[in-house]
């Protein structure tokens, strides 16, 4: 059975394989919530599926790596986070001189 644990991979790592590391490693998601002050581990197991870049450190500080090795989609090459959500919506700039809304014409901005 191949794991998406290795290093070389750009896709990211399967939830199932980060709790398999973790528990490897002597940790889980709920003793990762203790040591940070939390009484629920319910954000940690938000961060295997969904961004949440205070999470991802805390897991991958716990299994000794970069969160970028764990969520290649989420990082760049150099380790700072890709834009998501919002921030991806400012960055596409409209490069038309004119902008259709509504059925009326306006000048783009």
């Amino acid at each position: 059975m191949a794991t998406n644990c290795n290093k070389n991979t750009s896709q990211d790592w399967h939830p199932a394989d980060i709790k398999a590391a973790l528990h490897k490693a002597g940790k889980t998601l709920t003793s990762i919530a203790a040591e940070h002050g939390l009484t629920s581990s319910s954000t940690f197991s938000a961060a295997l599926v969904r961004s949440y870049p205070l999470n991802e450190k805390r897991i991958a500080d716990a299994l000794g790596l970069h969160p970028k090795e764990i969520w290649p989609s989420r990082y760049n090459e150099d380790g700072t986070r890709k834009p998501q959500g919002f921030q991806v919506l400012q960055q596409k700039k409209c490069t038309r001189a004119v902008t259709r809304r509504n059925g009326n014409a306006r000048k783009a901005a």
